[in-house]
């Protein structure tokens, strides 16, 4: 049948995975370092994959193609799911999406809590992160520039804890964080947003792509910014 599916421009794509771990239905995989329409069936020309490719290499045809067979693609999911441990893509390994552990006997807790990381999920960079994952549904979501865990000492136990993160800097990553936020904040069901920058005003733009992210959602949830002196203190 004609219908719209996906097409990846190999000479544009870096091999970033991120396409694969954007497709729900599981039709992209990744081959020789890059991202492959994997199955004409399991693609349901709904496009999730074009926001988070950095370079433009996804793009939609029409085609003679095989119908989008979402009974398929549930068997597909069920079997990955039941796969534990193993990556929904075959992209980089590290940038596969989990929840991390923190428990332990309350001693251990207690310890760790004076001292050491409070990350409850994985990965953190927001050009890494899904659009959707069940870590998101009801979280506290951090966005954070990447300079104040550095600047900020206490930066874990006062702002991390309790909240899922994501950091990025507008300065050196390519690209706006505004779309890509926006569908995470309009996919998953966050209860309360904070953003954490630096006060040089390059950092502005991780501030702005997420207020900005969290107007386009159509959602009203609280939302505060916190701003970080380069000698690491919080100016408000």
């Amino acid at each position: 049948m004609l219908r719209k599916v996906i097409q990846i421009n190999e000479e544009k794509c870096n091999g970033c995975g991120l396409c694969a771990n954007a497709c729900h239905e599981g039709a992209i995989g990744m081959a020789e370092g890059k991202a492959k329409l994997l199955r004409d069936d399991y693609c349901d020309g709904l496009g999730d994959c074009l926001p988070v490719c950095p370079t433009g290499a996804i793009t939609f045809v029409e085609r003679e193609a095989a119908a989008y067979d979402e009974e398929a693609v549930r068997e597909n999911k069920k079997k990955k799911k039941s796969e534990e441990g193993t990556p929904l893509s075959a992209g980089c390994p590290g940038s596969r999406s989990r929840r991390l552990s923190r428990e332990g006997k309350p001693e251990m807790r207690t310890a760790e809590a004076a001292s050491g990381s409070e990350l409850g999920q994985w990965p953190v960079q927001i050009k890494l992160a899904p659009l959707s994952a069940p870590y998101f549904d009801g979280a506290n979501l951090l966005i954070a520039a990447d300079c104040t865990a550095y600047a900020y000492g206490s930066f874990h136990q006062d702002f991390i804890r309790g909240k899922v993160t994501l950091i990025g800097c507008p300065k050196l990553d390519e690209g706006d964080y505004t779309e890509k936020l926006t569908e995470i904040i309009r996919r998953n069901e966050i209860k309360s947003l904070t953003v954490v920058r630096m006060e040089v005003p390059c950092c502005g733009g991780i501030e702005h792509a997420a207020v900005t992210a969290l107007k386009n959602s159509g959602k009203f949830i609280p939302w505060q910014v916190k701003t970080i002196s380069i000698d690491g203190k919080i100016l408000d």
